[in-house]
């Protein structure tokens, strides 16, 4: 045997770039020789041929080669595929581009989590959580002044509720899916329908007229404005069992309520009226048929929020007149009470219930926010008889609240007609409305009243006893937690809560039975017993105002 030559390192010690090609290579030039092993001959065994030192493959590199390749001919004879060892080397020389790959992907799930709320809808954090909980005290308060009670129904009712004719916008913005279940459903996108069913469902139990109440969360699927979102919540005042105008009577003095105790006069906001019988005697004058005055009410409800001759052009597709129209929009525009007497008769049920409206309005003292328009018909296809809208005078928001009568909807379920009026009051555009009037109140702070103190943690256990005799007075009091903090912090806290009071427990006084009341609002504080700490604080309430 020959004499092995010395291989110098570098040779040997290939990279693990280097490795695949080899293996490639190596397996590409033995295939003739593996077709051979199939016989029972391995032409890749290491004792058929000695190496010698003229041998171009260095005798430890060709060991190790010979072995891989050996296998990959194993494999090459089981399946006879020469494109079998092809993907073996690619499969080699792919493993980095494969780790590559799962790293990229490790990269991708790592991604930034979207921290905003969908699209439409709002997240309320505790200082939108005091706002929002002094606006429905506004409610809340009216509607007990007025002898409304609260009620509530499913966000999800069921699909059919809200399916109705005519074209309606609230039908066409549905957010509505098959449940689980297979039945179709939808988050309710106003309440009336639900109040509706649950009526229908009790009406025999129930008395003969409801005056009921609720603040809804509602859903909409619409192009998102100034004041409008895809949810809100909305107060609604619902009058039922009441046939005459009263009732609308009541409801506006409601709205109306509502919007004075928050600051706003008859020059910030007006109260549109207007009546679907004086819609109706008029369509008839004009010639419209019965059976399009629903989807028409939809079109002339647009009349300050689409051109004229755009709306016109629709409701030429109705199928109307060209003349027909004309007539009715010229009827419509720039219409006073008194015309639509002269047109129609003193003896017009719109007319008179409209005047009788007016009427009432002076005696209840809201008469200077009412504006007949009869162009308002609110979209709505179950509106019978008066509807009414509140918008911002400045004309710079959209609606503010809005209503009417509804007598036939109960027929809609399958029961019998029960007169009713009603009106929904969205916290969207008020709120715009009072932040542009500056009459939105402090919410930057928190509501509480006391803050107690201990300066150590072994007095945390009588800093407890104080903080439950606190509360069991009905003050509003924030237990400091923490642990090593100094008493200057303690000062910053307070004030940071807008606090009226820091009670503070320092050994000394703990020790004697006595605690230190500081008036945050005036600067002054006393020394109490513990045992009259609770008249202490609320004395000094009291006196900061």
């Amino acid at each position: 045997m020959g004499q092995l030559s010395r291989v110098p390192k570098s040779e040997v010690q290939f990279s693990h770039n280097q490795w695949p090609s080899r293996v490639a290579q190596a397996a590409v030039s033995r295939r003739g020789d593996a077709r051979e092993s199939s016989t029972g001959t391995n032409a890749f065994s290491t004792t058929s041929q000695a190496p010698t030192a003229s041998t171009p493959i260095v005798a430890g590199t060709f060991i190790l080669a010979s072995a891989i390749v050996g296998a990959l001919a194993s494999v090459w004879s089981q399946r006879r595929s020469d494109r079998y060892i092809h993907d073996l080397a690619m499969v080699a020389t792919s493993g980095r581009q494969s780790a590559a790959v799962v790293q990229d992907k490790s990269k991708k799930a790592q991604t930034k989590f979207d921290l905003q709320p969908p699209k439409g809808t709002r997240d309320f954090y505790p200082e939108d959580m005091r706002l929002q909980s002094w606006l429905f005290g506004h409610f809340r308060r009216v509607a007990a002044e007025f002898g409304f009670e609260e009620y509530d129904a499913p966000v999800l009712e069921n699909e059919d509720l809200y399916i109705r004719k005519a074209g309606e916008e609230v039908s066409q913005q549905l957010y509505n899916f098959e449940d689980k279940g297979g039945r179709r459903v939808a988050l309710r996108p106003e309440m009336t329908p639900s109040l509706a069913r649950m009526v229908l469902a009790k009406r025999k139990q129930l008395p003969g007229v409801l005056k009921w109440y609720s603040l809804p969360q509602c859903w909409r699927y619409e192009r998102m404005t100034r004041g409008r979102r895809r949810e809100h919540y909305q107060w609604n005042m619902d009058i039922w069992g009441v046939e005459g105008v009263e009732a609308e009577g009541e409801a506006l003095a409601a709205m109306v309520k509502v919007m004075s105790d928050m600051g706003l006069t008859s020059q910030d906001v007006g109260i549109k009226i207007n009546s679907r019988k004086i819609l109706t005697e008029l369509m008839a004058a004009v010639g419209i048929p019965e059976e399009k005055f629903a989807p028409t009410c939809v079109l002339v409800d647009k009349l300050e929020k689409v051109p004229l001759d755009a709306l016109s052009k629709d409701m030429e597709e109705l199928g109307l007149a060209k003349e027909t129209v004309a007539s009715l929009l010229e009827a419509i525009q720039g219409a006073t009470v008194e015309s639509f007497e002269a047109r129609l008769g003193a003896d017009s049920p719109g007319v008179m219930d409209i005047k009788q409206i007016f009427a009432m309005a002076e005696s209840y003292g809201y008469q200077d926010w009412l504006v007949f328009d009869a162009s308002v018909v609110r979209g709505l296809a179950y509106y019978t008889g008066t509807v009414f809208e509140g918008f911002d005078r400045t004309g710079e928001l959209r609606a503010i609240c809005g209503g009417g009568r509804y007598d036939k909807l109960l027929e809609t379920l399958g029961g019998e007609p029960m007169p009713a009026v009603g009106f929904g009051f969205g916290d969207a555009v008020i709120v715009e409305l009072l932040k542009v009037k500056g009459l939105l109140p402090d919410t930057t702070t928190s509501n509480v009243q006391v803050v107690v103190f201990p300066m150590n943690g072994d007095l945390r256990g009588k800093a407890l006893e104080v903080a439950s005799a606190l509360r069991n007075e009905g003050l509003r009091v924030d237990m400091v937690l923490e642990t090593g903090k100094k008493t200057k912090w303690a000062f910053k806290y307070a004030d940071r809560l807008a606090a009226n009071c820091l009670v503070l427990l320092a050994p000394d006084e703990v020790e004697r039975g006595e605690v230190v009341v500081k008036n945050l609002k005036v600067g002054e504080q006393s020394v109490v017993p513990i045992s009259a700490v609770a008249g202490a604080v609320k004395v000094a309430i009291a006196g900061s105002g």
